[in-house]
């Protein structure tokens, strides 16, 4: 059941790349929907179940809770950017560097990163290099998308650091449904400011938000918040590094995407170094006892 769970997760997040990037409507518009969605799906069964938990939030709590929903909002609207104008390959083997980003953040804190960690983080930069560069020769489009992925892989470390912080107190569901709410509102803010519509889109677009939000927020990264609660996060993290080979591979069958040979061997290195990198983190964990951070998709580790 549990490699079953597995696979449906992987399949979620994989697809969530090339459904976003086919989707016809404004990127801005895709992230807003797709988290305010995610918002009614997640919280109306949690208030139901506990309807004071949203009313009886701690300044902590609701400090970090708005930290990560500002994070979470902008790393969305730099990644289904990104979708729009680099390859899904590439985007979403950049924007997976969160993983390294949050070791990254660790050494700002004074914390001490494993020389295996930085190895780790060495061979996923030189990957961000060689499919930058080769990014370059194709069009300055894509290489901006992808340094727009980039930036996305940051602001999720930074959603997964304030995200632990928030929910060292709070259920999943409470803290889901307040993150994907809070950040739709600051989607929707941004889509007023640069003039996104939020409506009047074509049917098929309309099928791909629904899609999007059906199979990556609640079937893909539901079924990861499961896994976190009868598996160590060590491992859920590892599983999720597939959605970079499963996301070009789908990209390459429904999309028809077609990549330098180059690429592929940037989006190797960066799935090796951040396997180097999450599995050197998990070991640092068992020393110390503590364990490594939650995916940054998911909100948490087990429901509390």
């Amino acid at each position: 059941m549990i490699i079953f769970l597995a696979v449906i997760g992987v399949l979620g997040v994989s697809a969530s790349g090339p459904i976003m990037a086919a989707t016809a409507a404004p990127a801005l518009a895709i992230a807003f929907w797709r988290n305010a969605l995610g918002a009614v799906i997640m919280g109306v069964p949690t208030a139901v179940r506990n309807p004071g938990g949203f009313t009886r939030l701690s300044r902590a709590e609701t400090k970090w809770t708005l930290i990560a929903s500002l994070a979470l909002a902008l790393h969305f609207a730099c990644f289904i950017t990104s979708l729009k104008l680099t390859s899904v390959a590439a985007a979403t083997a950049l924007v997976c560097l969160q993983a390294g980003w949050i070791a990254i953040f660790s050494l700002f804190r004074g914390i001490h990163v494993a020389p295996r960690v930085l190895a780790g983080l060495g061979a996923a930069l030189a990957g961000v290099v060689v499919i930058t560069g080769f990014d370059l020769t194709l069009s300055r489009e894509a290489a901006l998308g992808d340094l727009l992925a980039v930036a996305g892989g940051a602001l999720a470390g930074l959603y997964t650091i304030a995200g632990g912080k928030a929910r060292a107190t709070m259920s999943t569901g409470t803290y889901t449904s307040l993150c994907y709410g809070l950040c739709s509102v600051i989607l929707l803010l941004l889509c007023v400011i640069f003039g996104q519509p939020l409506v009047s889109f074509p049917p098929e677009a309309w099928l791909g938000i629904l899609a999007v939000t059906v199979v990556a927020q609640i079937l893909g990264h539901s079924v990861f918040n499961h896994l976190l609660a009868v598996i160590s996060p060590l491992v859920v993290s590892m599983i999720i590094l597939l959605e970079i080979p499963g996301a070009a591979i789908l990209a390459a069958v429904f999309l028809g995407e077609q990549l330098p040979a180059g690429t592929y061997g940037g989006l190797a290195l960066i799935l090796a170094g951040l396997a180097v990198v999450v599995t050197g983190q998990g070991r640092r964990a068992a020393r110390t006892g503590a364990l490594p951070p939650a995916p940054p998709a998911l909100g948490g580790e087990i429901e509390k």
